[in-house]
């Protein structure tokens, strides 16, 4: 067994855990299947805890693995903002703008890095124009956001990773 499928598996014993521990205190409904949420964990490569919004990580790890189509809003191909508006309509219920530029401007309220939280979006530029977002995702935490690459399609990627820390412009909570 690598050691990525163990860290897999124990994340995925240790979500089913304190779903069923917290789910036997009768303090709180459980509003999604830990199975469920045991997969997107292991889709997102990333921990999900009682205190996350398991509507986003569903929502998210929904869409890992969807092709990039310069465009495109549904699974069969997306672009970046059509993977935030999409997301943020379903998660939220809030309409963004359809594209990187326009929902910097007209939807967020800038946010410095240090202090974004679950959901809020992260900007960057591509080294041409740099005031300009080119390219947008959505934080979900611990330095880690979901976005479209037009390489690899939806994807989770650290914002410490060189080109995105290189090329970060601002963060943004949507008003």
């Amino acid at each position: 067994m690598t050691t990525v499928s163990y860290h897999k598996i124990i994340r995925w014993l240790a979500v089913c855990v304190a779903a069923i521990a917290l789910s036997s205190c009768g303090t709180r409904r459980m509003s999604y299947d830990f199975r469920d949420l045991a997969v997107a964990a292991i889709r997102l490569d990333m921990d999900i805890e009682m205190k996350d919004n398991h509507k986003l990580y569903l929502e998210a790890a929904d869409w890992i693995g969807t092709p990039y189509r310069y465009g495109g809003t549904t699974k069969k191909g997306v672009d970046c903002s059509g993977l935030t508006s999409a997301i943020y309509r379903k998660v939220y219920g809030k309409k963004l703008s359809r594209s990187s530029e326009e929902q910097r401007d007209r939807d967020c309220k800038r946010v410095l890095k240090r202090n974004l939280k679950e959901g809020d979006l992260v900007f960057f530029h591509n080294g041409k124009k740099k005031r300009k977002a080119s390219h947008v995702g959505i934080y979900l935490k611990d330095g880690k956001f979901v976005h479209a690459s037009t390489s690899v399609g939806v994807v989770v990627s650290s914002l410490n990773e060189r080109y995105y820390d290189k090329h970060w412009l601002q963060g943004g909570r949507v008003k």
